[in-house]
């Protein structure tokens, strides 16, 4: 669009913005349309729409009585339909102006939820392949219409020629474009074709495609959608209903939902994935508007949760976006959404109330997906909860079996608290969760709400240590020394050490040092580094008491026993480093640099050591 030179005309007068039509195209090319390929869409829409509105003058005509006919030969590409057609009002109305209304056009737009397109720029995206675009139409509500040749070029010029009947002896409009030299690959005769089927493929007006061989006109939707056929039976249709899902969506679904929300005019299927997708990674959704396919990629028809699944659907409601290509976010794709969601309900409470065999299948696959959803979800929570897998002292199992075993259900923080105390907890007995996984330490905690027998506590050292066996007062003085030269050792990690029994007896030490203790000790050490500063005025009035780590010696391990013996100073504070650095590397959590320095610096004084015993 180009704005008038100002500079020599009057204040106050009044003109009239100009279009540059190429910039025009560029934009639309750029920044509205995702690819060229959409002309084909667009005419074919056209097409559509002008069929719906014959209908609508010809209420007794059957569907078949009216189709679409496309045809490419590598030189022109032309879409045929015998719609409502067009008069030479009509014509500079519609095709001449952008972003103009009239009487008619407004009166239009009142029935425009009948029509796919909604924005009067579909044309234009024919100009992103051709230069020139080449109208014939004659209108279908005047028996001795005539008809009107439209001819508009890239440059934004156009020609409105009034042609005899006879130039377009039924009722209709052709669509010819003269392809560039550069839109080759969008305009060949093969690539039309693909092109029709993949957005036309449910349209409900029969289309077909000619490439000017003189072959037989190819359908290119020869069958309807199959949620509209009849089956002989329901395992006949759910095969039906999974077979297409397969084709059109590339993958074998774990099981295939039917979606009907009769207010909307929403069809369609959910096909559920059969692989394990990562948490929150949503996937796009093929929806159509009335038979035409509006995108591969729409994620905004589903929760987030439901990543589980992918549909395809067809909708008479839903509004597109002015490009087409997307949904528009209003209350109608609100309540679909929420309504396709509690579809999806239904069917995992189906699943668990009679086909426990598929809700095993689907729960092995998208356990996450049924965590995300029963947080938030007490119905789900309340039948599905027992039956979902966690990781436990006793394996992957479900929270029903973990509870039969475990009268207290603790739980951990974090997965690198787990995996400090899992081989240990397991042989004291302890029944201990992993709460460290996205949503399972919620999760867990709800389980008396429908298991109130069983009881769930957060597990913390002082609760493990209470499980493990204190050893006899001789032993703990024999060891003393030893203890206080380790303590010294491992005060720069703020590490007290002690003494107890436990099994297995393959395991030396065991670290118990929890994520939230090791952030306090952090602030602590920051406080005093800043100590009479601001920052050190604010993490003071935040210090708590620094809770330490344990490092706790197993004196049932013959190595434990033999280095509480040591009486060499020096000997003694390298194996009680050696023996922190194991236990610091089997908790798997991050290691500090001064941990891994600790870790190299121990492992060679004791070679060194071992070496010097040698010779």
């Amino acid at each position: 669009m180009t704005l008038p030179d100002t500079a020599a005309t009057p204040a106050g007068d009044d003109r009239t913005f100009q279009v540059d039509l190429r910039g025009l195209v560029d934009l639309l090319s750029h920044h509205l349309y995702s690819s060229p390929r959409v002309y084909l869409r667009e005419l074919l829409q056209n097409a559509v729409d002008a069929l719906t509105a014959r209908h609508a003058l010809e209420p007794g005509a059957s569907t078949d009585a009216f189709g679409i006919r496309l045809y490419a030969d590598g030189s022109v590409v032309r879409v045929e339909d015998d719609g409502v057609g067009l008069t030479e009002a009509d014509v500079h109305t519609f095709l001449a102006t952008i972003g103009r209304s009239s009487k008619r056009a407004e009166k239009i737009a009142e029935q425009r939820g009948d029509f796919i397109g909604q924005f009067g720029i579909g044309l234009l995206s024919c100009f992103l392949v051709a230069d020139e675009i080449h109208v014939l139409s004659r209108s279908a509500r005047t028996p001795d219409a005539a008809a009107v040749e439209w001819r508009g070029r890239g440059d934004g010029s156009y020609t409105v020629r009034t042609l005899p009947a006879s130039a377009r002896p039924r009722p209709g409009t052709t669509v010819t474009l003269t392809p560039r030299a550069d839109a080759g690959d969008w305009t060949r005769p093969v690539q039309v074709q693909a092109l029709a089927r993949h957005f036309g493929s449910l349209l409900r007006h029969p289309v077909t495609f000619t490439d000017g061989t003189g072959g037989t006109p190819a359908p290119v939707n020869p069958e309807p959608a199959p949620w509209a056929v009849t089956y002989p039976t329901p395992g006949s249709r759910s095969r039906a209903l999974a077979a297409y899902g397969e084709d059109v969506l590339g993958f074998k679904p774990l099981d295939t939902i039917e979606l009907d929300l009769p207010a909307v005019g929403l069809k369609g299927i959910a096909c559920v994935l059969p692989e394990t997708v990562p948490a929150g990674r949503r996937h796009g959704h093929r929806v159509h508007v009335k038979g035409m396919l509006l995108s591969e990629q729409a994620e905004e028809i589903l929760p987030e949760w439901a990543f589980f699944v992918r549909c395809v659907v067809d909708a008479e409601s839903l509004r597109p976006t002015a490009s087409r290509e997307s949904l528009y976010e209003d209350d109608t794709l609100a309540a679909v959404r929420d309504a396709l969601a509690e579809r999806l309900r239904d069917w995992i409470a189906r699943a668990a109330a009679s086909d426990p065999d598929l809700l095993a299948r689907f729960l092995q696959v998208h356990h996450l997906a049924v965590k995300s959803l029963a947080v938030h979800d007490d119905e789900i929570l309340r039948m599905l909860l027992p039956w979902l897998p966690f990781e436990t002292t006793d394996g992957h199992a479900t929270l029903d079996e973990f509870a039969r075993t475990h009268r207290t259900v603790l739980v951990t923080s974090s997965v690198e608290e787990f995996r400090q105390v899992a081989a240990i907890a397991s042989a004291a007995g302890l029944g201990v969760v992993n709460g460290g996984y996205t949503y399972d330490r919620e999760l867990v905690h709800r389980l008396p709400e429908i298991r109130p027998e069983a009881s769930v506590a957060d597990l913390d050292p002082a609760t493990l240590t209470a499980h493990l066996d204190p050893v006899d007062r001789e032993t703990e003085l024999a060891a003393a020394a030893y203890l206080a030269q380790a303590r010294d050792a491992l005060a720069v990690f703020d590490c007290d050490v002690a003494l107890r029994a436990f099994q297995p007896a393959s395991a030396p030490a065991l670290l118990v040092d929890s994520r939230e203790a090791r952030h306090e000790r952090t602030r602590s050490q920051l406080a005093r580094e800043q100590e009479g500063g601001v920052w050190g005025d604010i993490l003071g009035a935040l210090r708590q008491e620094a809770p330490r780590a344990q490092l706790i010696l197993n004196q049932l391990n013959p190595l434990v026993r033999t280095a509480v013996t040591i009486t060499e100073p020096e000997l003694a504070r390298t194996s009680a480093e050696a023996l922190y650095g194991q236990a610091a590397m089997l908790s798997r959590r991050p290691l500090r640099p001064a941990e891994s320095s600790l870790i190299n610096r121990s492992f060679l004084d004791l070679l060194a050591h071992a070496l010097r015993k040698d010779s």
